[in-house]
């Protein structure tokens, strides 16, 4: 039996995706959470065997989550199930400890396939997402310029614009707004803009944000 956890923000995807997989007579749904804070507090105490996790989220986003998970519970298989499929998103959350990486618009017969292949100590990728991955590191020609940030400068840039002022990205990373800030200023100057204005037309342009939340 292959015990797995639901993360995502939305009640009605979590709803969706158990209904698939309690079809499935090896799969058990253990748990789900609505947020990645929740997410690692139940790790913490539970033990698990695959967890599919949305990327972006209120509080705590699936980079974070992620991070914390694979040391908390290191034999736990992190799939990320989200829109994006630009690196370097990819790259930095493979990084962090995720086995899986998965696009929204997968089927369920996918998704079982990842589920099962993880379950079992194998790294699983999207065909699109193995594709994005594989030009981004042979070709310069449209250069993602959001790979020149660290992992905590890509989780602030993706808190901002998913619109958490720098109090709340404070509170949620436990850092000092100066801190926070320090972190922003850096970004921006790799980036080359000047404020969150800038920075949120830049992740629109290379599909790094969710324009349907706008």
């Amino acid at each position: 039996m292959i015990n797995i956890y639901l993360v995502d923000d939305h009640e009605l995807v979590r709803i969706g995706i158990r209904r698939i997989l309690e079809d499935e007579k090896s799969f058990s749904v253990v748990g789900e959470a609505p947020d990645g804070e929740t997410a690692v507090q139940w790790c913490r105490s539970n033990e698990v065997d695959v967890i599919l996790m949305d990327m972006n989220m209120p509080g705590m986003g699936g980079l974070e989550a992620t991070k914390k998970i694979a040391r908390y519970q290191p034999h736990a298989k992190i799939i990320i199930l989200t829109i994006h499929c630009e690196d370097p998103l990819p790259t930095k959350v493979m990084q962090a400890g995720a086995f899986g990486y998965l696009t929204k618009s997968a089927s369920p017969p996918e998704m079982i396939k990842a589920i099962r292949q993880v379950a079992h100590g194998l790294r699983y990728l999207s065909p699109e997402i193995a594709q994005q991955m594989a030009l981004s590191q042979v070709s310069n020609l449209d250069e993602n310029p959001f790979t020149s940030l660290s992992e905590r400068e890509l989780q602030i840039t993706m808190m901002i614009t998913n619109g958490d002022k720098i109090t709340e990205i404070s509170e949620k990373l436990n850092l000092s707004t100066k801190t926070v800030n320090s972190y922003r200023y850096r970004l921006f100057a790799k980036l080359k803009i000047n404020g969150d204005v800038e920075l949120t037309r830049l992740a629109i342009r290379h599909k790094m944000l969710d324009t349907r939340q706008f």
